[in-house]
């Protein structure tokens, strides 16, 4: 294919220009044709250090350009489904970084704007797709290690700067938002289902009100799955899957590494040591040039991206409920909407 989708970029997030665009320009399928940011000065420079094209001294002015075919939107969390909406209605295919909305209910919306236009819009969660997470689906799939059971996760980072977005309450911040969201995706891919319902435990932090420390219970029809998150702690991140016949412990789950090779284990249980565990490498790969050359597939040959926006909303609706638990002390159902 070589017929490349032209991308803008709205905004100059630290994603973006660190991760996101040095790998989609590395990509067959991907043009980063432009950039914009709200001062006409930072776009101007951060386009020239990437060699993108085109800079916009606004985000409008971006979404106004024929030329430009699909948005790539790393905006902090309270702007992702406004200007996700505005794309699509100036015919821009949009991948949004995640969470999507701020809730489920607010996620809904992207749903009315995706039929309407046409466009697609996909959340991105760029781990989705990564070799080592499309074997340890193909493992479990082969009843490698029985029926899964038990799934765990922990991802953590210290960041106490109250003038970063993730400490901004009113915006989305929060541990929940940002990083436990993919504990809750992992779950439900491995599980393959919904959970029935969820139990939360959140600690605040009292001056940027946002949750530091964060943990849940998902209770699934197959099994359950618990997970800690955490903004104050020291950065440390794993997931763990355990079935009736073995488990699978999955290193880097999330921030896997572009420039060194993933590992992930396969143990049947017969040594606690792990004496008789299999260790799986992978190749180097970049997942955000992954992410980028797959979306830009799917608009190319008009079929659905990786991630609907459907599965999207019930990631959202689980991040609802473990934040209502945590109010109540209560379980509360995902699929129960609050009145």
């Amino acid at each position: 294919m070589t017929n490349k989708v032209k991308w803008g970029v709205l905004g100059a997030a630290n994603i973006a220009v660190k991760k996101v665009i040095p790998a989609m320009q590395q990509s067959d399928l991907s043009e980063i044709t432009g950039l914009a940011s709200r001062d006409p000065l930072k776009a101007k420079r951060v386009a020239e250090e990437l060699g993108i094209p085109k800079a916009y001294s606004s985000y409008d002015d971006l979404l106004a350009d024929p030329e430009i075919e699909a948005v790539y939107i790393p905006l902090p969390n309270h702007l992702h489904v406004p200007w996700s909406i505005k794309a699509a209605a100036a015919g821009k295919h949009v991948l949004c970084e995640k969470p999507i909305a701020l809730t489920a209910t607010e996620a809904k919306q992207l749903l009315e704007a995706r039929d309407r236009t046409g466009v697609k819009i996909e959340e991105a969660f760029m781990v989705r797709n990564h070799p080592q997470w499309l074997k340890v689906s193909e493992v479990i799939a082969a009843g490698r290690i029985g029926e899964v059971r038990s799934v765990w996760g922990h991802f953590s980072y210290n960041n106490p700067d109250p003038q970063n977005i993730r400490n901004m309450a009113e915006i989305g911040g929060g541990g929940l938002m940002d990083i436990g969201c993919y504990m809750i995706f992992f779950a439900r891919l491995i599980f393959g289902d919904e959970p029935r319902r969820v139990v939360g435990l959140i600690d605040e932090d009292a001056a940027t009100r946002t949750d530091v420390l964060t943990s849940a219970l998902l209770d699934f029809s197959a099994g359950q799955a618990l997970f800690t998150c955490g903004t104050r702690m020291t950065p440390f991140q794993r997931l763990q899957i355990v079935g009736t016949r073995g488990k699978i412990e999955v290193q880097i789950p999330v921030n896997a590494p572009p420039d060194r090779a993933c590992r992930i284990m396969i143990d049947d249980g017969s040594d606690l040591f792990g004496a008789g565990a299999e260790v799986l490498e992978f190749e180097i790969c970049d997942q955000y040039t992954i992410q980028g050359d797959l979306f830009s597939r799917s608009i190319r040959e008009g079929r659905d991206p990786s991630m609907t926006l459907e599965d999207s909303i019930g990631n959202m609706a689980v991040v609802d409920a473990i934040f209502r638990s945590a109010r109540t002390g209560q379980w509360e159902n995902p699929a129960e909407l609050p009145s």
